[in-house]
């Protein structure tokens, strides 16, 4: 009897969360101006919605942006700070019917295999919801480019060698 009282009072737990799940929904999108094929130093954005779908406001909505690397043997979260990411928004109040549309760009700093989600919670609820994740890849940039550094190899070592003989010269011509 005991044991039907907590599965009654669970089932009521959880309906009620699902109801309140039901009340928040999200959706992300790459923007279509992003690269087809991203490249180390890109920009990409997102594009979230978060709807109410409820009857109730909600209060203190606090929405961000997660990455992950999902690179074989590299896989972890990153660290947004690094990555220029637009952080959070905080304290909206989301009115029943409304929505917040958000963009979030990212600079791409390291290549490999990534997936992006934004989660959302507020102040009231225990619940963290997430959208559908987007995955993308980021190729390898080379972070030494022979057009900007060939000058410089080349140039400063010609540069020094036309000084030491300009220096030659002179001192030929001054001792005669």
């Amino acid at each position: 009897m005991k044991s039907l009282k907590y599965l009654l009072a669970g089932a009521l737990l959880l309906s009620g969360s699902l109801a309140s799940a039901a009340s928040l929904q999200l959706q992300l999108q790459a923007d279509t101006a992003n690269p087809a094929q991203p490249t180390m130093g890109d920009w990409m954005h997102f594009n979230s919605v978060i709807s109410n779908t409820g009857q109730q406001p909600i209060e203190g909505l606090v929405a961000w942006i997660s990455l992950v690397e999902v690179t074989p043997g590299k896989e972890q979260p990153m660290d947004l700070e690094d990555w220029s990411a637009h952080k959070a928004v905080t304290g909206t109040t989301l009115q029943p019917g409304a929505t917040l549309n958000t963009q979030w760009p990212i600079r791409l700093i390291q290549s490999g295999d990534y997936r992006v989600v934004i989660s959302t919670t507020d102040r009231n609820n225990k619940t963290v919801f997430t959208s559908p994740t987007l995955q993308f890849h980021v190729t390898q940039k080379p972070v030494v480019e022979s057009t900007r550094i060939l000058p410089v190899a080349l140039g400063i070592p010609l540069l020094i060698g036309g000084l030491l003989g300009v220096q030659r010269y002179r001192r030929r011509h001054k001792a005669s």
